[in-house]
């Protein structure tokens, strides 16, 4: 059932991650963990989890992941719900009323390694995205952390349209000083990568300028690697089509060695003409990726902003 391909992929990562104790009933207010969109009121022994987005308990073996899926991922699921109410492979499908809405949850048994787990998933309507829980209990916790509890815990949930902008930029490895006016920063990745646009999700980020800051896990092998590296990397750039280099050369950014590589291009569902900047500025063993995106009438006027932001980010003491 192709809806269920969401729960899926987003249940891997509670399995990448994934073992007991705790006491029992509720905390008292919904709490959002750092970050994210999607908050609710903790079983009593869930603390904000240290590794990923969520919660988990003092040894870590109760986990509660939460994460945004694509606005469309709801309706999927819904849609796919109502016309299999008897579910699939044994997992009934489930419908619990939320602050945010009617949501769909599923319950199942698996393995994470040798351990007997129960895993649960929520997906829940977003305005502009789809919120996922999913929760992991031991079977040694099973008896604390209750198919009952866990219900009662989903139907705490609720959404918030924005995160503060200070809570989304304390989570990132580095300082950002300058956001050059944009209209709304939002974490693509909490504690990885940020956007900055004038636009949003439903319009489209492609009709304004916007920006895309974050790490990436590699590096130039060497020096003289380095522009073949940076070309390489803007070819990697999502949502751009026929893309065409006009120009890539080092510039120090910071202080630091760095790339700048620019792309005429189409972007978008509405096909727009734009430019991009990528500037790449190299670490030992990882490479900050700074994007920045325009329509080419809004060029002139957008790229001194991105400049300005590029030149505001700086490490964490």
């Amino acid at each position: 059932m192709k809806p269920l391909r969401y729960f899926a992929a987003v249940a891997l990562i509670v399995a990448a991650v994934s073992s007991a104790v705790a006491t029992s009933a509720f905390a008292a207010d919904p709490v959002f963990p750092p970050g994210a969109r999607v908050g609710m009121t903790p079983l009593v022994g869930l603390n904000k989890a240290k590794s990923f987005i969520g919660f988990e308990t003092e040894d870590q073996g109760v986990k509660v992941l939460v994460a945004d899926l694509p606005a469309e991922a709801y309706g999927e699921v819904a849609n796919a719900f109502k016309a299999n109410p008897g579910g699939t492979g044994g997992i009934k499908p489930e419908s619990i009323e939320t602050a945010a809405g009617l949501a769909y949850y599923t319950v199942e048994n698996a393995k994470d390694g040798a351990n007997n787990v129960r895993r649960y998933s929520m997906i829940l309507p977003g305005p502009t995205f789809s919120g996922y829980v999913a929760v992991q209990v031991p079977e040694n916790a099973s008896k604390i952390y209750t198919d009952d509890a866990v219900r009662q815990m989903f139907a705490s949930a609720v959404i918030r349209i924005e995160v503060p902008v200070d809570e989304q930029l304390g989570l990132m490895p580095f300082k950002i000083s300058e956001l050059s006016s944009f209209k709304n920063v939002r974490t693509l990745a909490p504690g990885a990568a940020l956007i900055l646009s004038d636009s949003d999700e439903k319009k489209g980020f492609e009709v304004a300028p916007f920006m895309i800051i974050g790490l990436i896990g590699s590096t130039a092998a060497s020096p003289d690697d380095r522009g073949r590296f940076a070309q390489q990397i803007a070819t990697t750039i999502p949502g751009v089509r026929d893309g065409r280099i006009t120009m890539s050369e080092p510039v120090r950014i910071d202080g630091q060695p760095g790339y700048e590589t620019r792309i005429d291009a189409i972007s978008g569902k509405d096909n727009t003409p734009v430019t991009i900047v990528q500037w790449l500025r190299f670490g030992a063993q990882t490479s900050m990726r700074i994007i920045g995106s325009s329509p080419r009438d809004d060029w002139t006027k957008a790229f001194p902003r991105f400049r300005a932001v590029r030149d505001g980010i700086h490490p964490r003491g």
